[in-house]
């Protein structure tokens, strides 16, 4: 196909950049950071995980796709790189009911084990074979070696490419499930594309959370010094209390008690900016649950189930306390379930105390409360897990 004169575009890292580019027949149209590599915008940003990343030096092969009818690496392509070009990833190879003459012999000869290197062999052996190359059998150990396997052994692999190889010696059948979607929306049929970015569907759809095992969960109590109905007056104001959150900022009230922000989350070189929906589904008393959910330009998401309930204190004071179920994926999901909690508790320490110095004054504070640092963090979990062990030795003696 014939590509589109280059963009001469400069842009920061933390922007974003409008691509369109045909994906599995699809045209489709997304904004990327410009450094996020083609296998994170198939990922994160249009749903089509088959692309596998292992690596992400280009050794491995996993996220090998066809680009422009040629076998790359998606982990050595910038997403920007791709504008208007024809993607095929191993989605667009054949459905379960019209399986590609390759699945069907994958499967026949069990050339698939732990499935995580599937993908880059389905594309290689495509690139491989499309335009009827001769292939002698025991060439393929070479051919096929840019995927690297650790479970099958490689000899089903090796066997279903032969067969393939041979029975189609002019060439492959064209990949079977490439071709422009088509869906409904309010009842008005539109030729679009079925991918939507994650930041899209945050916003046109209802607060979901997921109903398996979440990340990381959070458990705290502590105690303020102003009374209840003080403290409630600033979690029941969500201007307010969006104000106490750190690296937060309320955008726009939606109603229905919806509420659209953005929050920053940053550790050490990871610095994360999701744009989110957060919903109070219940609230009783002095209690709240709120459902949020977010991602970032980079595909990681984020959803919590977030309960808050206050009740008095001593010497007129409130018991603030706050439990959170955490759901993340992507690169925020990499910080481990152990960091995901510290993280989390140190940040509500902080919403602890600008919730307390709010109530105090009774006015938002001027500038929103900034997330914790890296070195704090690293220092009050340290501290904290000390704690901890010290515990443990004086009940064990």
């Amino acid at each position: 196909m014939t590509r589109p004169a280059a963009r001469p575009v400069k842009v920061a890292a933390s922007e974003r950049v409008e691509i369109t580019m045909t994906v599995n027949g699809s045209e489709v149209t997304v904004r990327v950071p410009p450094r996020m590599h083609l296998a994170d915008a198939l990922r994160d940003q249009l749903g089509l995980t088959g692309t596998h990343l292992g690596c992400e030096h280009g050794v491995c092969g996993m996220c090998t796709v066809l680009v422009d009818g040629a076998a790359a690496r998606a982990c050595l392509l910038f997403a920007v790189q791709c504008e208007g070009a024809e993607i095929v990833t191993v989605e667009g190879l054949g459905t379960q009911e019209d399986q590609h003459p390759l699945q069907r012999a994958f499967s026949a000869h069990h050339g698939l084990q732990c499935g995580f290197c599937t993908p880059g062999m389905l594309m290689s052996s495509f690139d491989l074979l499309a335009d009827g190359a001769s292939v002698e059998p025991d060439e393929l150990p070479v051919e096929m070696s840019g995927v690297l396997c650790r479970c099958t052994g490689y000899r089903g692999i090796l066997a279903a490419v032969a067969d393939v190889a041979a029975e189609h010696p002019d060439g492959l059948p064209l990949p079977r499930n490439c071709r422009p979607r088509t869906i409904i929306r309010r009842g008005t049929e539109q030729a679009v594309s079925e991918y939507e970015a994650p930041s899209t569907r945050i916003h046109s759809r209802p607060v979901e959370l997921p109903t398996g095992a979440p990340s990381a969960t959070v458990e705290v109590r502590t105690e303020l010094g102003v009374p209840v109905d003080k403290v409630w007056e600033v979690l029941d104001d969500f201007h307010r209390l969006a104000a106490c959150l750190p690296g937060a900022e309320l955008v726009e009230v939606l109603g229905d008690d919806r509420y659209r922000g953005r929050a920053t989350v940053a550790l050490g070189p990871v610095k994360l900016a999701f744009d989110g929906l957060a919903q109070v589904v219940e609230r009783e008393g002095h209690r709240m649950r709120v459902a949020a959910q977010g991602a970032d330009t980079g595909g990681s998401t984020t959803q919590a189930d977030i309960r808050l309930r206050t009740e008095p204190g001593t010497a007129g004071g409130t018991v603030l306390e706050a439990d959170a179920a955490l759901f993340l994926s992507g690169r925020i999901a990499q910080f481990g379930r152990a960091l995901a909690g510290d993280v989390s508790k140190r940040m509500f320490e902080q919403f602890a105390a600008a919730v307390e110095e709010n109530a105090r004054t009774g006015k938002a504070p001027a500038t929103p409360a900034k997330p914790p640092g890296v070195l704090a963090l690293l220092a009050a979990a340290v501290g904290a897990r000390l704690r901890a062990a010290l515990r443990r030795i004086r009940r064990s003696r």
